[in-house]
């Protein structure tokens, strides 16, 4: 899991809890926006109704937030990326043995990468903290 936390991130957190009362240690940018993870269960809280506790938490910082289910298992990791880099897509997720290999089309894989592979960067950050493994896109 992560290691350290700044205290920029220990302030989006606190807000976080404050708002929607759910009580979360994680939290990371990707794509400029601020992704919380959360247990399974508690998404939809934490989201609250008709996304009003996100939207308040939005306004607040000035960026766009998302709220994603807490990886169990390295079985999850299809979902949770998937959910982490929405709207763009990917054909499929492969693991080796101490990689994780996204299979995308031309145009999505040019979406992954991101502008000086600031997105590739980001996402291999987020692979090696959850689930222990490298991030490659083929």
């Amino acid at each position: 899991m992560i290691n350290t936390i700044n205290m920029q991130d220990m302030r989006y957190l606190n807000l976080f809890s404050k708002i929607t009362g759910v009580s979360t240690r994680y939290c990371f940018k990707y794509n400029e926006s601020i992704v919380f993870i959360v247990p399974l269960h508690l998404v939809s809280k934490s989201i609250g109704e008709n996304g009003k506790n996100i939207r308040r938490i939005s306004e607040t910082l000035g960026k766009k937030i998302k709220v994603v289910f807490m990886p169990e298992s390295i079985r999850d990791a299809k979902k949770f990326i998937g959910t982490v880099i929405s709207p763009t897509e990917f054909k499929d997720l492969e693991f080796n043995n101490n990689e994780i290999i996204i299979n995308a089309g031309s145009q999505n894989k040019a979406a992954l990468i991101g502008r000086e592979k600031r997105r590739l960067y980001e996402l291999q950050k987020i692979a090696r903290d959850f689930f222990g493994k490298d991030l490659k896109i083929a």
